[in-house]
Parts: structure tokens; C-alpha cells; sequence
């Protein structure tokens, strides 16, 4: 391996480090939290499912502003930004438990975490250009290692460290969440600062053939609609069955290294297939994963949930990275990225405060696991319908 293979390996490092923050801390990591401030606050499902939909709220103004600044600003400068911004939301949740300070900052970590989300997959695209295997793999192990980390190191120690000291300390939890951020932080901000790519300017800017990727912007649509219900109360849901602290934790763990790996997976199957069959196989996984708790509630299918749910979920931004890559020129990669996260932030708001809705219906947030499923299901027979770019000519 050369020097120059090492340092973009370096590089990636730096820019899955980013998304620990963004997307294991800023995001996810709130499922694990989510049963503390419920019972502190005195919140329904509702209430609490609220602060993820707020936070998809935020996704959704954050792809958009990325989607516009793109044009003019560096992908590079975008993901500093995001991140830097993201670890001072985190700290920032911790000063007010009143429910406005609360939604003001997952809103802003939405808003954050989607500029570095956004141009994360675009400046990991062209840190390898000229090597698809190598590539496509890079891409995968950006989207599942990077979040995949944030949620072991956040179920390693969240759910034994709020059982020890109780549902007031909700607000250490953030905390230290925000400390490991800032360790992450110069990492990161060298990483985005070493790969150079175009600026998506409005002389150079070359029409998306939208008409043409309606299934694969659809299916990622399904996907954050329904992906996010499992992370948001998967705990909750087990907490309501009297799980135990520690075994919440093996799960979170489970969950965390099954992304961690899934790249191993995933990465030849992004190389070979430039259609939506990719993001179909994930789509499909991540029903099983969400569904099978409910249907038959034990222990080993629980864990089986886990590995399941994990090695597919985070590959679906993987799936549609490397479907930019191998249908779209260059220039088109970090614009059409942005696309893709607006059309995933606008869906994922309906998720959490919609799954909370039916989960106090019915008294059972299991049901929404179950509902959540049948969506994805769909979704990935939408996918399916999408055909390689091949007539495409920018």
C-alpha cells in the first residue's frame, strides 16, 4: 500500500468520524436517551417522538440550504461547518429541559447534521475517483462505520450509565456524547480539508435527469420514513417490556457493530449493480429487522433484530451514493446527494411523531415497528422499478 493509498484511507477516517458526531450522536443517539427524559418529563409517545420529527424538520432545512450553497461553497467547507456546529448542539441540549430549548436544538442538529451529511458521500466519491471497487467500498464504510460507531460507543455507555444514576441524568448523557465529539473534531476538519473537489457552480451546473431516478428518490423517501422509528424506539419499546439496562445495551452494541461491518457486505453488491436493486436487497432487510421483535418477542430474535436492522440501514445512503456515482458525471455528485437528503428529510419528519401518534393509540409502539415495515416493504418495491442511467448524456 503507498502513501497516497494510506492517506486517503486517513482521510476517510476523518470524514466517518465526522458522521459519528452528525449522524451516531446528533441523531441517533437520542433513541437511547429517549426513556430517561420520557420518564423525567413526563412526555407520551408523542411528545418524544416530537423531538426526532423536529429534528427531521431541521434535515430538511439544512439538504435544502445545502442543496442551494452548493453551487458557490465547497462541499468541503459545508461538512467543516456541520460538524463543528453539530458537537455545539449537543452541548447545548443540556442547558434547559423546557420542551421549546429542546426543539430548537434538534432542529438546529437536523439543520447542522445535514450539511455534513449532504457532502460527506460527495467528498468520499472523489477521494478515490479512478478505483469503482475501492470506491464504492470507501462509500459504504463512510455511511455504516461512521454512524455505526457513534452507536456503539453511545449503547455501550448510555443505557448502564442512565440506570445508575437515574432519568435526571439525561442531561450527562449529552454531555458526554459532546466531549467525545470534540475529540473527534480535528480529525474530522483535517479530512474535509484535504480532498479537493469541484465547486458545484451555476456556470457549470448540468441538469438532473430527475424523470429518469423517480424510483430510486421514491424508495430513499420510504426509507427515511421508516427506518427511523425503529432507532427512535427501539429502547422505549423494550424498556415497556421490561428490558434490562444491560441487555439494552448488548442490543445497542449488536446494532452499532453490525453497521460497523455491513460495509463488508454491502461494498461488492454497491460495485455491481448501478439500478436500484442494491437499495431494494437493503430496504427488505430493514423490514425484516423492524418487524421481527414484534412478531415473535424473545431474546434471540431480538438479536437477530439487531444484526439484521444493522447491516442493512445505514447502507441505504451507500446504495444511492454509489448509484450517483456510477449513473451521473462529477459535477453532478454533490448536488445530486443534496437532492436525495431533501427528499429523505422531508419523509423522515413523519416518522417519529407519526409512529409516537400510533404507538398512544394503541398503547403499543410496537405496532408502529410493525407499520413501519409494511412501508419499507413497499418502498423497496418501488426501488426495484429503477433502471441504470444508461442513456443519460450530460
Amino acid at each position: 500500500m503507498n502513501s497516497n493509498s494510506v492517506r486517503s484511507w486517513i482521510i476517510l477516517t476523518g470524514l466517518a468520524l465526522g458522521l459519528t458526531v452528525t449522524n451516531g450522536f446528533a441523531r441517533f443517539a437520542y433513541g437511547l436517551i429517549l426513556p430517561a427524559m420520557k420518564s423525567e418529563m413526563g412526555w407520551n409517545y408523542a411528545q418524544a417522538g416530537w423531538l426526532n420529527t423536529a429534528n427531521a424538520l431541521g434535515y430538511i432545512i439544512g439538504a435544502i440550504l445545502t442543496m442551494i450553497l452548493i453551487r458557490n461553497v465547497s462541499p468541503a467547507r459545508l461538512f467543516a461547518f456541520g460538524l463543528i456546529t453539530s458537537t455545539l448542539a449537543l452541548l447545548a441540549t443540556v442547558l434547559n429541559a423546557n420542551m421549546s430549548w429542546q426543539t430548537l436544538w434538534r432542529i438546529l442538529a437536523g439543520v447542522f447534521g445535514a450539511m455534513s451529511f449532504s457532502t460527506a458521500g460527495a467528498l468520499t466519491a472523489m477521494l478515490i475517483p479512478n478505483e469503482p471497487k475501492k470506491n464504492a467500498l470507501a462509500i459504504a464504510i463512510l455511511f455504516g462505520s461512521g454512524g455505526g460507531l457513534g452507536i456503539v460507543l453511545a449503547g455501550a455507555s448510555l443505557p448502564l450509565m442512565l440506570e445508575k444514576l437515574g432519568p435526571s441524568a439525561w442531561s450527562t448523557a449529552w454531555i458526554l456524547l459532546g466531549i467525545i465529539s470534540l475529540l473527534f473534531l480535528p480529525l474530522g476538519l483535517w479530512a474535509a480539508s484535504q480532498v479537493r473537489s469541484p465547486v458545484q457552480s451555476k456556470t457549470t451546473a448540468i441538469p438532473l435527469p430527475l424523470s429518469q431516478m423517480i424510483p430510486e428518490l421514491a424508495g430513499y423517501a420510504v426509507f427515511g420514513l421508516g427506518y427511523i422509528i425503529y432507532l427512535t424506539f427501539l429502547s422505549a419499546w423494550m424498556t415497556d417490556h421490561a428490558a434490562s439496562a444491560s441487555f439494552i445495551t448488548l442490543i445497542w452494541v449488536i446494532l452499532g457493530l453490525s453497521i460497523c461491518f455491513s460495509p463488508i457486505i454491502w461494498g461488492p453488491i454497491l460495485t455491481r449493480y448501478s439500478s436500484g436493486l442494491p437499495l431494494t436487497l437493503i430496504l427488505t432487510c430493514i423490514a425484516i429487522g423492524s418487524a421481527l421483535p414484534v412478531l415473535i418477542n424473545n431474546t434471540i430474535t431480538l438479536l437477530i433484530s439487531a444484526l439484521v436492522f444493522g447491516l442493512s440501514v445505514f447502507m441505504a445512503p451507500g446504495a444511492v451514493t454509489s448509484f450517483t456515482r456510477q449513473n451521473l458525471p462529477p459535477q453532478s455528485w454533490a448536488r445530486a446527494m443534496s437532492l436525495f437528503t431533501v427528499v429523505f428529510a422531508i419523509a423522515q419528519t413523519m416518522g417519529p411523531y407519526g409512529a409516537g401518534l400510533v404507538g398512544d393509540i394503541f398503547n403499543d409502539i410496537g405496532v408502529s415497528l410493525l407499520v413501519a415495515a409494511g412501508l419499507l416493504l413497499a418502498g423497496a418495491f418501488i426501488a426495484l422499478q429503477q433502471k441504470p442511467l444508461k442513456n443519460y448524456k450530460p
